[in-house]
C-alpha cells in the first residue's frame, strides 16, 4: 500500500518561506486549474499517521478527505456564556471545531449535492463543472497569519455546510503495541452565523471550518460530546464524507490493526470468524486477533 505524501511544513519552512497552504489544498481537491479530476492524499505538518486514515478513506470511498485539526469542543454552556446564544438541533449537546490553517480539501465546502439536493462530498466522475465553480466560490484566499507563518503564504477559508454525514477517523502509534485507530461516526452542522463568528475567531478567522457533532451512544468514548474530544488520541483528524465505520474496521482487521474507539452499531461490524476464537469482548478479541496475527505489512 503506497504511502500518502506529507508536508513538513511548520516551522523549518514556514518561518522564511511562504508556507504551502494554497498547494495543500488543491492537491486535496478533486480539481485544480487543469479542470476535474481524483483528489491527492496529502497530510499536513509531517503527519503520516493522519495522511494513512485520510488514504483508508480514500480507497473506501473514492472521495477527497477532509484533514483538520480536532481543535476545540464548545459546550453548550460555555458556548452560552461566550456567544449569550443557545445551541439548536444536532449541535444541542455540544460541538467539536475542526480546523487547519487552510490544506483542508475545497471539497469539504459542502457545495456539492447528492441526488436529494442535500450537501455532499462526492467521488471525482460525479462532480459538475457547476459544483466545481460553487466551491471555488465558497472559499476566501486570505493572506497567512503572520503568528503562525513568517514567510507569508495564503490560507484557505470556508466554513462547510451542515448535515453531511461523515466519519471522523485517527491512526495512532503506541509505543510496545503498534498502531491502533480511531472511528467517531457524525454529522456537519450549521450554528448560528453569530456564534460561529465568535467561536471562530477565537482560533483564527482565516483558516476552514468544519463544526462537527459526533453520534453518541452508550460507550464510554460517546457518552458525550466532550468524551469524544478526550479519547482522541491526537490533535489530528481524517474526516471522509458518508458513515464507513464498518468498512474502515472491516479494513482494519484485514490489515491487523485493532480499534481502540469506535460508535458504529455492532450488528453492521465485519471481521473475519477467526475473530470469534480469542473471546467474547468483541475490542479484546480485536486486540488478541491482531497481536497473534501480526501486520500483513512490515
Amino acid at each position: 500500500m503506497p504511502l500518502p505524501p506529507v508536508s513538513r511544513g511548520q516551522r523549518q519552512w514556514t518561518d522564511f518561506y511562504p508556507n504551502g497552504d494554497y498547494s495543500e489544498a488543491l492537491l486535496n481537491t478533486s480539481f485544480d486549474w487543469n479542470g476535474i479530476r481524483e483528489a491527492y492524499v496529502v497530510a499536513t505538518e509531517n503527519d503520516a499517521c493522519n495522511g494513512v486514515a485520510m488514504l483508508f478513506g480514500h480507497l473506501l470511498t473514492n472521495r477527497a478527505q477532509i484533514f483538520s485539526d480536532v481543535r476545540t469542543y464548545w459546550s453548550p454552556e460555555a458556548v452560552k456564556r461566550v456567544t449569550g446564544k443557545e445551541l439548536t438541533g444536532l449541535a444541542a449537546n455540544g460541538i467539536i471545531h475542526l480546523i487547519n490553517s487552510g490544506a483542508t480539501t475545497l471539497d469539504g465546502t459542502g457545495q456539492q449535492t447528492n441526488a436529494q439536493g442535500e450537501p455532499a462530498m462526492k467521488p471525482h466522475w460525479e462532480i459538475s463543472e457547476t459544483e466545481m465553480e460553487k466551491c471555488l466560490e465558497a472559499t476566501t484566499w486570505y493572506p497567512a497569519n503572520r503568528d503562525y507563518f513568517r514567510g507569508g503564504g495564503f490560507s484557505s477559508n470556508f466554513l462547510s455546510k451542515g448535515g453531511m454525514p461523515v466519519t471522523m477517523s485517527r491512526l495512532n502509534l503506541v509505543k510496545g503495541l503498534g498502531p491502533v485507530l480511531q472511528i467517531a461516526e457524525g454529522w456537519t452542522v450549521e450554528i448560528d452565523p453569530e456564534v460561529h463568528k465568535l467561536l471562530d475567531e477565537r482560533t483564527d478567522r482565516t483558516w476552514p471550518t468544519t463544526w462537527f457533532v459526533p453520534r453518541l451512544c452508550d460507550k464510554p468514548a460517546f457518552e458525550d460530546v466532550y468524551s469524544v474530544m478526550n479519547n482522541w488520541g491526537a490533535n489530528h483528524g481524517a474526516i471522509s464524507y458518508g458513515h464507513i465505520g464498518q468498512d474502515l474496521i472491516t479494513l482494519a482487521s484485514m490489515l491487523r490493526i485493532p480499534v481502540c474507539m469506535h460508535n458504529v452499531d455492532e450488528k453492521k461490524i465485519f471481521r473475519p470468524a477467526a475473530w470469534n476464537a480469542f473471546g467474547m469482548d468483541k475490542e479484546g478479541a480485536d486486540y488478541r486477533a491482531c497481536t497473534t496475527y501480526g501486520p500483513i505489512y512490515k
